[in-house]
Order: structure tokens, then C-alpha cells, then sequence
């Protein structure tokens, strides 16, 4: 059993003298572990930095086995976000939770597209990139199952004015809806219906937007907590107000 494909590292663990399994997420392979020999090794641990893209290859006897691992440095995300705090949080995030929610060796080709570009857009620095996480994190609800309602409001169907998330249903309420509710529902952020710019009270809301729905229909089902780089994010965006 063999394949070579374009991947981002999710995870690395070391393992025995200066091994490390390594899960990646690929596009048709999905989440995939292996083996990387030495990848703990000052000379392959920077190749396998959460959020570094890489072209991998993987060998193993039989389907069901871990595998060897091997890869080749594409581009090394990791290293660029280490001079910005925020940057390495946004990334740090983001692996983890595609590490914790996606199943293993299935394939989810939109989430491992929308993570790769979640990557190209922190080039350009976190402030564009917390939105495109926010809405990478919905996206990956929906592929799980769990999709938010945002078309229009579920009390009056209207698709004016939503400003409100139930966090029991997941879909969209309206600000002229909410009525005494109001404080009981989640703040929806309108960059979520593609509207407007976006700072720190938005982030922050669509964080803890995501974050319930993660929390509950995702990582609780499996009994877990959120990861806690997701956490640590989230708190380093509060700090931002």
C-alpha cells in the first residue's frame, strides 16, 4: 500500500528514539497518520511544525497499519507565523481542531481545501485570517453534520436583519425576533453572511459562535473538550477588546 499527496501537518508525537507519528490531513486520504522515522530529529522536526504543508509519501504492508512517513518541506507555515503570537494561535487552532473532529481516513476534500487557504490568507497576517477561520470552523460543521441555518430567521423566515444564533437549533434570528431571548442566544457576526468588515467584538463572537457548536455536536460527542490551542485562541482574541 502506497500514496504521495500534497498534505498539512496536523500533529506531531515522538515516538521511540527520535521518531515522531505524525497525523496529516490530505484531500483524498483525509486525516492519515504515519510513522516518521527521525521526524523528531533536529533535521526532520521543522518539516513536521502543525500547519506546515508538505508533499508526503506513505508506505505500509497492509491498509490498516500506521505506515512510514516521509515528506518534503512545501511550505513552512509554522516558521512564518512564529513572529506573530496571533498568527501561531490561528494556526495552532486550526490543526487542532481538523486533528480532534475529522475522522481518520476519510476523506474531506472541501475542509483540507478551506484549511490550505486558511493558511495562503495568514500570509497576509491574522486579522484576515480570524474570519476565515471562523468560517473554515462552520464549513466543518456542516461537512460533520452539524451545519448552521443562517438563510433567514427561524422565528419570522425573514433574511433581514440577523443578528442572533440559537444555540439550541443552530439557526439564524433576527434582531426584531430576539426579543427578551436576546441574552440567550449567540451573537450572530455579519461577516458570516458576507457582510461588512470585521474586528476584534467579531472575531470574538464568531469564535464563540463555532466554539459552542464544536464543543457540543463535535468534540462532545466524543467526550473531549475543545483542544486546547482552540481554547487559547479564543482567549487571546478577548484580549484584543
Amino acid at each position: 500500500m502506497e500514496w504521495q499527496a500534497p498534505a498539512v501537518v496536523l500533529e506531531a508525537r515522538p515516538h521511540g528514539d527520535a521518531g515522531a507519528v505524525v497525523a496529516l490531513l490530505t484531500e483524498e486520504h483525509g486525516r492519515h497518520a504515519g510513522l516518521a522515522k527521525g521526524g523528531a530529529s533536529r533535521a526532520q522536526a521543522p518539516i513536521w511544525q502543525p500547519g506546515n504543508l508538505v508533499e508526503a509519501r506513505w508506505v505500509a504492508r497492509l491498509a490498516d497499519q500506521l505506515g512510514a512517513l516521509t515528506g518534503e518541506l512545501v511550505h513552512p507555515a509554522a516558521a512564518l507565523a512564529m513572529e506573530d503570537p496571533l498568527a501561531l494561535a490561528i494556526l495552532r487552532a486550526a490543526t487542532a481542531v481538523a486533528d480532534g473532529a475529522l475522522p481518520d481516513r476519510e476523506p474531506h476534500p472541501r475542509i483540507f481545501r478551506g484549511l490550505v487557504a486558511l493558511i495562503a490568507t495568514l500570509a497576509r497576517g491574522p486579522e484576515p485570517a480570524l474570519p476565515e477561520l471562523v468560517r473554515w470552523e462552520a464549513e466543518l460543521l456542516a461537512e460533520l453534520g452539524y451545519g448552521l441555518d443562517l438563510a433567514r430567521c427561524a422565528v419570522t423566515g425573514s433574511v433581514e436583519d440577523l443578528a442572533y444564533v440559537s444555540p439550541r437549533t443552530g439557526r439564524a434570528v433576527s434582531a426584531g425576533a430576539a426579543g427578551e431571548w436576546r441574552d440567550r442566544l449567540l451573537a450572530l457576526p455579519p461577516f458570516l453572511l458576507g457582510q461588512g468588515p470585521s474586528g476584534p467584538a467579531d472575531w470574538q463572537a464568531g469564535l464563540k459562535l463555532t466554539g459552542h457548536f464544536l464543543a457540543r455536536d463535535v468534540f462532545g460527542t466524543q467526550h473531549k473538550p475543545l483542544p486546547g490551542a482552540r481554547e487559547m485562541l479564543a482567549d487571546r482574541v478577548a484580549a484584543l477588546l
